[in-house]
């Protein structure tokens, strides 16, 4: 089998076999809407077939592997949002890649991106650990959820429209349950930008009227039931950037240090 079966063992599996299975965009508009917690929702998410270019895709690269990890088990799965249920801090990000995510079970492991990602929160108090290279690794997030805007790993790192559609009820679901806690969200990319700003809307956060352009650093005032929040932009730690020094280690410092300051942490 190229995918990790349900309730089969994989550390921190949130899925079980009886868990409901979304085989279009019409039952992940179903489904989703149904999720009453998070762990129903994130469960719900790590078993989906919603999009079958996708799923053959994510399925393949289970099966063939890349020759660094021939003898590793691939997720193989959709990867779920993960970290705190209670989050004041939200991270958004595109996709998980094929050997990174896909590989792991974890969003943003398993790659040189998530290498950069997890030093800079852990030098900014908001990782237990430097490094995170797969579910069930002893990484716990302080204040802190990491979503992907798309939950499968896309060939060449890019979704279809209609994959981005199909998976959007996943994500805006995600952001209605942790709403009444979240204090500043920070897009991870461009891409992140454009696909949170609908989701935000229509989860009632007080938006402005116009959407600036994404940037790093970019700091956008919205409201949520009478709190401030605060949406900032974040160039991804893709290593195109970090390789051209467009993204440094004290960039993203910079970035998660200010997050961490809007958001008034909570645990030690």
């Amino acid at each position: 089998m190229s995918f990790v079966p349900p309730g089969a063992g994989w550390p921190d599996d949130p899925a079980a076999p009886d868990t409901p299975v979304a085989h279009s965009p019409e039952e992940v508009r179903e489904l989703a809407a149904a999720g009453r917690t998070l762990a129903e929702l994130t469960a719900r998410v790590s078993v989906c077939r919603a999009c079958p270019r996708l799923v053959e895709w994510r399925e393949e690269v289970a099966d063939v592997r890349r020759r660094a990890f021939a003898e590793e088990t691939y997720w193989g799965r959709p990867v779920a949002g993960w970290g705190e249920e209670k989050p004041r801090i939200l991270l958004v990000g595109l996709a998980p890649a094929a050997h990174g995510g896909n590989r792991t079970g974890r969003i943003f492991t398993g790659d040189r991106s998530g290498d950069w990602l997890f030093a800079s929160l852990y030098r900014t108090g908001l990782a237990v650990q430097e490094t995170s290279v797969r579910a069930g690794d002893g990484q716990r997030l302080i204040d802190t959820r990491m979503v992907a805007a798309v939950r499968c790993a896309p060939p060449a790192n890019k979704p279809l429209p209609e994959e981005r559609a199909a998976c959007y009820p996943w994500l805006q679901r995600e952001l209605a349950l942790t709403a009444d806690s979240v204090r500043v969200v920070v897009a991870l990319g461009g891409y992140a930008w454009q696909a949170v700003w609908p989701a935000l809307k229509e989860t009632g956060y007080g938006m402005p009227r116009t959407r600036p352009p994404f940037g790093h650093g970019v700091e956008v005032p919205l409201s949520y039931g009478g709190a401030e929040v605060t949406l900032l932009g974040c160039y991804h730690p893709s290593q195109q950037n970090t390789f051209t020094g467009r993204v440094t280690a004290a960039m993203l410092d910079g970035i998660f240090a200010r997050a961490s300051a809007r958001a008034g942490k909570t645990q030690a």
